[in-house]
């Protein structure tokens, strides 16, 4: 396998990355945001061809990352170099739909989502669509 650190992400990689920075946001990644994650991995066409045994290291590049005091730009700089741009708002959707996973969103995770919209400088109301969506598909009775 190769090393995160001397090969570039691949946009899967990177989308990857994104989902579990959102469900480590608050220190607690819970089981229907893992659930959600692989799920998103086996099902979306955009995962096709990724190799889903890629998700342990990228678990462990974002973890490392997240002990670093600038790890958080770090990880926006990693998606911004290798994510393409027409990929931004599939990685807000997938962000969105995670921190909605659970039925609840903390701060740590609506503070990373508003980062998420800034970096990688998506519309307000493109982003407002999407997380509407992520609301829907996730409500209860």
């Amino acid at each position: 396998m190769s090393d995160a650190n001397t090969h570039p992400l691949s946009p899967q990689d990177c989308l990857v990355g994104l989902m579990i920075a959102v469900s480590a946001s608050d220190e607690d990644i819970r089981t229907a945001e893992l659930v959600k994650i692989q799920s998103a991995v086996n099902h979306l066409p955009v995962f096709a061809t990724y190799d889903a045994d890629r998700m342990n290291v990228v678990a462990q590049v974002i973890f490392d990352l997240f002990e670093q005091e600038d790890g958080l730009d770090a990880l926006f700089g990693l998606i911004r170099d290798n994510l393409p741009e027409q990929l931004f708002e599939t990685a807000y959707a997938l962000a969105c739909d995670v921190a909605a996973a659970d039925g609840t969103l903390n701060e740590a995770e609506l503070r990373l989502l508003e980062e998420v919209r800034h970096e990688l400088n998506i519309d307000r109301l493109h982003a407002a669509a999407i997380e509407r969506g992520a609301r829907a598909r996730h409500m209860t009775l």
